[in-house]
């Protein structure tokens, strides 16, 4: 046993593919399983994605974060089951079998024949299964695939069958005539969540259009109703004018267009600044005039029904929903066509019209527009009006529209006959659910969703499609009674057949009929199936045949409700809500209790992905370039919530300053203990014995340790992130570059001290990759390969079968963290005032001073020799002030002066100016307020009042900042000078080292020729050198030789350098 060699530039989608090869031979996703048997449950639920495309690089922010909790749960002992799923029916997929077989119109599929059809649907569902497994699992997305569900499984169909027919005993499922948005290519309705999901900015015509009066004063008069529509089409279907009960009307002078009947708020508006209002028209002057229609295609008295009563309609009436926002102040009623309008046609037994077939074109009824697309027909409509003198104005109005969510086709509002759950019955219940759910973020709650369930309406069910499950209702031809079917079991016996074998989809299922168990007629199956939202949101049942397949009550039990989902921001209104919808219906409760709602990803710029912008990036490609851990990092602690960048830049990034920061780390562990011999098993001292720096880290892993397990517990992976790069970060360049030398030392591996540091190290590295499991699957079973297992056989061969750290109480330190904290922040202002000097870091000082924040100074004597060994100085000392090299000028601050002390501003300011400044400058430093006397006056005045100007004396060099403040001793003498030029050297000489490619390990001989001053400071320090490049023989004198090294201020320093031996 023993660590195997680490390459110091590794290949990490090369790494990934290794690991991925070790995770199948040793099976190690269902051992993790197994583990956990008969432990407690945490519940997850896969939103199931259509496999009848390829999958993009949308699904991999989903499934990364479907991924990291339930890998987090398994480490900390829970048993988490991940079933796979496959969304079979729908929209979507028989849209794009349409596209595939070159269908334009839903009759196309009835003449390819609806069994053909369905084959082929079910063939695309399947096609790109594998792809959609091979992704998940390169991006390391554990899930079972070989117990997955399928929606369009008979089983899966029996289940919600029960599901509906519990739901129709309940009263909850009914058909009803109304306006519902209607997609005219695929030829169905369509549900609200459907509709939410496909709203895009459209520009529409915008008409004013002039309705005569016929009849009464207003007719007399000559006057016109005057009302706007942006859909001209539904103008043939016009039914009546609704106006407003507490809106103000007028009759205008409209010029050419004659007088008009408008809402006052609206004269100027709409007809133009100095329009003449000739007079108010009283409200009920208004309702119950008859006026003329603009088409007489259709409805009583017209062509097409003569023996119509042409009074009954196309009158004013009063309704609600009129208001002065837009418009006119008058709304033309089509109730074919609109919701508002249907009820107020009900309410005034107005009839309903509808010249518009089921694939949106006008029938024959209306001869000059018959076959034409009604959206298509506005402009031949609008230039008809134009002609017969009733358009006023026409131009175009932009706003968001409803389009097919799968299609792209304008949806209409179209009456007609669905069958709805009465998911209103339950709106107060979905809300109190609601109220119990753990969302992330917790905006979502009453924001989009909690306003998404505040308006619910009945959940348009029916889809009078092909591939889908089936209504499982059954209508008697002869009395209208219905049946509803809860399995295919109940089917055969009401059938008189065993049907255990039928396959449930159309068209066997509508083969099937029974006696109407009411008048002995026939039942047959209505036509159409269900919206396929049901079929996901059915799944936590469904998935296990529920309650009709032998232990699938008890299943559901396990697994009923969800712990935790997510899914893209887009499923407020599609997963979630049928998912809370339905078991809430069903159960009386929720069927989750966490919810993570993702944001969208765009490239580098911020853009949206999209191929028609060019930007959208394949999977594969990006894992196969950076590595699925690069690719998860970015993901898991970026913006969640908001647009989560992807590209070359950020992911270059991740790999550049969090995962090779951590490797290159790896690799110095890992080539000294092998160089050393060291392993685990070799005797470290106790914790509180070791050096501050080793007591600093394992403090600091301890508080990462527990501020990961917190925030991991809390679903906030973006916090946890980015605490492991906080410790990654001060475990390679703070840990790490102040211990080098610890590692490099002659010692022993058995030494104490390096020992020490080994231990330490080890211990940081080991529990980083238990803490980066869930992030980074790959990378951090690497390192536990071989650290871990590398050193002890019995070990769990993969991190992910181990549990997650826990928190070493005896490393527990805030005190030395808030110690070290201090010291940081003193060694870059160190840094800082180095710079300013023109200094470089190898040249040691003779001294410093430093200043500190009254809490700051407690635990200074812990760390004070780490401050002076990085600051490179000899003496190091922390007096009260750094009076003896700075001097200080105070300068008042007019600003902040001003409010405070208004017209005595200049005397207090002349007061500071005459101030002792080093006083004041340590009475700010000290409590941020300082006393002066003004005219006899004591006043205070605060740190933000006084600019304190800081100025080093002679030979110092001063940096400051909150509180702390460095002084340098810049004076150089030729003892310091020798010094740093020796430590120049040897950077120069383990430079030409790597150049060489030499080993950690590998000795050398050196022969130097350099000047006659520089030979003589290297001399005084000829052990020094030759300990820090491995020199067994070193010549310092020699007359010629090979390569000149490049040393700041110094030339003509030449090396001969060989490998010794």
């Amino acid at each position: 046993m023993g660590f195997k060699p680490v390459d110091q530039q590794p290949s990490f989608p090369a790494l990934e593919d290794t690991v991925l090869t070790r995770w199948r031979e040793r099976d190690v996703f269902a051992r993790s399983l197994r583990a956990r048997e008969g432990a407690a449950t945490f519940r997850v639920y896969e939103g199931p994605p259509t496999a009848n495309g390829r999958p993009g690089v949308h699904h991999v922010p989903g499934r990364t974060f479907k991924d990291v909790y339930p890998r987090y749960r398994t480490m900390k002992g829970y048993r988490v089951p991940r079933q796979g799923g496959w969304d079979c029916h729908g929209l979507p997929v028989e849209v794009q079998v349409e596209r595939e077989l070159g269908f334009k119109r839903k009759q196309d599929i009835e003449d390819f024949g609806v069994e053909a059809f369905n084959v082929k649907c079910r063939e695309s569902v399947q096609r790109h299964v594998d792809d959609f497994k091979d992704l998940s699992e390169r991006i390391g997305y554990w899930l079972d695939w070989d117990d997955a569900y399928w929606t369009m499984d008979a089983s899966y169909v029996d289940s919600v069958w029960w599901s509906l027919s519990q739901l129709f005993q309940a009263g909850r499922v009914y058909e009803g005539h109304r306006v519902v948005p209607y997609c005219p290519r695929c030829g169905t309705a369509l549900s609200d969540h459907e509709v939410a999901q496909g709203y895009a900015t459209a520009e529409d015509p915008s008409v004013y259009v002039r309705f005569p009066l016929r009849g009464g004063t207003l007719g007399d008069e000559g006057a016109a109703l005057l009302i706007w529509t942006t859909t001209p089409w539904t103008l043939i279907s016009n039914t009546a004018v609704a106006v407003g009960r507490d809106v103000r009307y007028v009759l205008a002078d409209a010029g050419a267009h004659g007088r008009v009947v408008l809402a006052a708020d609206l004269v100027e508006h709409v007809l133009g600044e100095g329009t003449a209002v000739v007079r108010d028209v009283p409200l009920d002057e208004l309702v119950g005039s008859h006026y003329a229609g603009p088409f007489d295609f259709v409805g009583p008295g017209s062509a097409d029904d003569p023996d119509g009563d042409a009074e009954s309609w196309r009158y004013v009436t009063v309704a609600d929903f009129v208001t002065t926002t837009d418009g006119t102040g008058l709304v033309h009623l089509s109730p074919a066509f609109g919701a508002d309008d249907m009820a107020v046609a009900r309410t005034e037994g107005l009839p309903v019209v509808n010249p518009v077939d089921l694939e949106g074109r006008f029938d024959a009824r209306v001869a000059p527009f018959a076959g034409q697309f009604v959206k298509d027909a506005d402009t031949p409509i609008t230039e008809d009006l134009a002609a017969r003198g009733l358009l006023l104005a026409a131009g175009t109005y932009t706003h968001a529209y409803p389009f097919c969510w799968r299609c792209q086709t304008p949806l209409l509002y179209y009456a007609k006959p669905s069958w709805y759950i009465a998911t209103t019955q339950i709106r107060a219940d979905l809300l109190a659910e609601n109220a119990k759910v753990d969302w992330h973020p917790e905006h979502i709650r009453e924001g989009r969703y909690g306003d998404w369930l505040e308006n619910n309406v009945d959940w348009a069910l029916s889809r009078e499609r092909y591939w889908g499950t089936p209504l499982p209702l059954w209508r008697c031809a002869d009395c209208e009674e219905v049946t509803c079917v809860g399995s295919r079991a109940e089917l055969g016996q009401l059938a008189g057949r065993d049907l255990s074998d039928l396959d449930p989809h159309r068209p066997y299922v509508d083969e099937v009929t029974f006696g109407c168990a009411a008048c002995g007629g026939t039942a047959r199956r209505v036509g159409e199936v269900i919206d396929a939202w049901y079929d996901s949101g059915a799944m936590p049942f469904a998935q296990f045949g529920y309650p009709w397949r032998p232990g699938s009550e008890e299943l559901f039990a396990e697994r009923f409700p969800a712990n935790y989902i997510c899914e893209g921001l887009d499923q407020t209104r599609g997963w979630f809500y049928s998912l809370m919808a339905i078991s809430t219906l069903l159960f009386g409760r929720n069927s989750y209790e966490t919810v993570l709602v993702l944001g969208t990803i765009v490239d580098d710029d911020g853009k949206k992905m999209s191929k028609s912008r060019g930007n959208v990036l394949d999977p594969w490609e990006v894992v196969a370039t950076y590595g699925a851990d690069a690719l998860r990092w970015q993901l898991l602690t970026g913006s969640p919530w908001g647009e989560q960048r992807i590209g070359p830049e950020p992911l270059d990034e991740v790999i550049r300053k969090f995962l090779l920061t951590l490797w290159n780390t790896y690799y110095f562990f890992v080539t000294y203990a092998r160089l050393d011999g060291w392993i685990p098993a070799i005797p470290a001292p106790p914790i509180a014995q070791r050096p501050v720096m080793d007591r600093w880290v394992l403090a600091e892993l301890a508080d990462a340790v527990s501020t990961v397990d917190a925030a991991l517990e809390a679903y906030d992976a973006t916090a946890a992130g980015r605490r492991i790069a906080a410790f990654t970060d001060d475990l390679s360049n703070w840990y790490v570059r102040r211990t080098r030398r610890r590692f490099w030392s002659p010692d022993a591996a058995d030494a104490p001290d390096k020992a020490a540091a080994f231990a330490t190290l080890y211990t940081c590295l080991v529990e980083v990759a238990g803490l980066l499991a869930p992030f980074t699957p790959f990378l951090a079973d690497e390192l536990h390969e071989n650290l871990v297992c590398g050193a002890d056989g019995a070990a769990p061969d993969s991190v992910h079968l181990r549990d997650f750290p826990e928190v070493d109480t005896r490393s527990v330190d805030d005190d030395l963290r808030t110690a070290m904290t201090a010291a940081r922040q003193v060694t870059e202002l160190g840094r800082r005032a180095r710079n300013d000097a023109r200094i470089g870091v190898r040249q040691p000082l003779q001294g410093a001073l430093v200043t500190l924040p009254r809490a700051a100074r407690a635990g200074w004597p812990q760390v004070a020799d780490v401050v002076a060994a990085e600051l490179n100085v000899r003496d190091l000392s922390v007096p009260d002030a750094v009076d003896g090299v700075v001097g200080y000028r105070l300068k008042p601050n007019f600003r902040a002066l001003g409010p405070t002390f208004g017209s005595r501003t200049k005397q207090v300011a002349a007061a500071i100016e005459r101030a002792d400044a080093a006083t004041v400058a340590a009475a700010l430093a000290d409590a941020g307020t300082a006393s002066l006397a003004v005219e006899g006056e004591d006043v205070t005045v605060s740190a933000e009042q006084v600019q304190v100007l800081e100025e080093a004396r002679t030979g110092w060099q001063v940096a400051a900042a909150g509180g702390y403040a460095v002084a340098l001793d810049v004076k150089l003498d030729d003892e310091l000078r020798a010094e740093g030029l020796a430590r120049e050297f040897v950077r120069a000489v383990n430079d030409l080292r790597k150049r060489r490619d030499l080993q950690l390990d590998d000795r050398i001989v050196l022969r130097v020729a350099a000047p006659e001053l520089v030979a003589t400071a290297l001399s005084a320090h000829r052990d020094t050198i030759a300990a820090e490049v491995l020199a067994v023989d070193l010549d310092l004198t020699a007359d010629s030789a090979d390569e000149e090294l490049a040393i700041p201020g110094q030339v003509g320093v030449r090396v001969t350098l060989d490998v010794s031996g």
